[in-house]
């Protein structure tokens, strides 16, 4: 005879917030590639850009949001913050198995090469994606978590600029993470590289000239996390020497060149219009792809209805919405990014889902 405990509403939310561990497979994925040998080194990359996109064609989007009661509920819920304080934890230590396990005379090229990869998909799907989450809060402790999981794959600058920047000018000429129609990925990202780092310095030297800072040119937030990534990579040099560093170094690379793909699927081909006084209309939901596919938005913690967070970058994570007016993209995050390495399949697919929804 089995007992039904009825559950409160606090009881069902804390329990829904329980689907958000399972990005954490991937920190689980990380402990075999960086702890065993052959195929395991590439488990990560396997799951992430061969088994999702897979099962992400057979599954229907889910486009339900929640209602007030439950909205209201999520966002006191505490829960989904620790899931976030969790990831920055789990990503020091798997930093720290990928450096400290090389054993390069022990490994093949092939398991080199997969470790790299898998550590760099930690560092775009983690490093980058969590702290982009804990960026846009306004408390200093979480700021600061955001700016240590940007460390662990040197990119802090995309604090700055990111929230100073690519939120003001996205889908305008102004902004070098917004992709151009017909512009391939290869040639978004030196754009996207070298445009959002000058961009980031540009608004840290504006900022120490309007606050009277006196040798604004060093005294600015942009010098201080450049000599913070610096003095974290000699650390590791000292530790581990300079081929496991320059390993870091790579895997840091392509965690980046992960994080601005996802930037090139978000706002290809979108502009907002120019008004009268040379300014730009205001950000709808409409300049930015959105995604409905469930296993792309539990793995990067609902990045991927992109719409409402650009539409109102406030919002938590749990409680982004899906807005029928925004753009669809036809499938989920892993399976767009891999399009997105194809310019002739991408072109192809999305000038088709520009002219459905009447955007191109």
């Amino acid at each position: 005879m089995f007992i039904k405990i009825p559950l409160t509403s606090s009881m069902k939310t804390l329990t829904k917030s329980f689907k958000y561990l399972s990005p954490f497979v991937l920190y689980a994925l990380g402990v075999f590639a960086f702890t065993n040998k052959g195929i395991y080194c590439w488990l990560p990359l396997l799951f992430t850009f061969f088994l999702i996109p897979s099962i992400e064609l057979l599954i229907k989007p889910d486009s339900r949001n929640l209602d007030e009661v439950e909205e209201s509920l999520a966002k006191k819920n505490k829960a989904y913050d620790l899931i976030l304080y969790l990831a920055v934890i789990l990503q020091y230590y798997s930093l720290w198995l990928f450096l400290s396990n090389f054993d390069l005379h022990n490994l093949t090229t092939f398991e080199v090469v997969g470790r790299v990869f898998s550590m760099g998909l930690l560092c775009g799907t983690f490093g980058i994606n969590v702290a982009h989450e804990l960026g846009h809060r306004v408390n200093f402790f979480e700021q600061l978590l955001a700016k240590m999981l940007l460390l662990t794959s040197l990119y802090m600058h995309f604090f700055i600029e990111h929230n100073k920047g690519h939120h003001k000018h996205v889908a305008t000429p102004h902004d070098p993470s917004t992709a151009k129609l017909n512009q391939p990925v290869y040639l978004f990202w030196p754009q996207t590289l070298i445009g959002t780092y000058k961009s980031a310095w540009r608004i840290s030297i504006q900022e120490a000239k309007k606050n009277n800072k006196l040798f604004y040119l060093v005294n600015n937030e942009m010098f201080l996390f450049q000599a913070i990534q610096i003095a974290f990579t000699f650390c590791i040099y000292f530790i581990f020497g300079l081929p496991v560093t320059l390993l870091f170094i790579a895997a840091a690379f392509i965690g980046a060149l992960l994080l601005e793909t996802v930037n090139y699927i978000e706002h290809y081909g979108l502009t907002r219009q120019q008004t009268n006084n040379n300014q730009y209309e205001r950000v709808q939901p409409e300049h930015s792809w959105n995604s409905n596919h469930i296993i792309g938005r539990l793995l990067l913690f609902e990045l991927s209805r992109h719409s409402d967070h650009h539409y109102m970058a406030s919002r938590k994570y749990q409680i982004l919405r899906n807005i029928d007016k925004a753009p669809q993209m036809p499938t989920g995050y892993p399976g767009m990014i891999l399009l997105s390495l194809f310019p002739p399949l991408w072109f192809n697919v999305m000038h088709k889902q520009l002219k459905e929804q009447e955007i191109l």
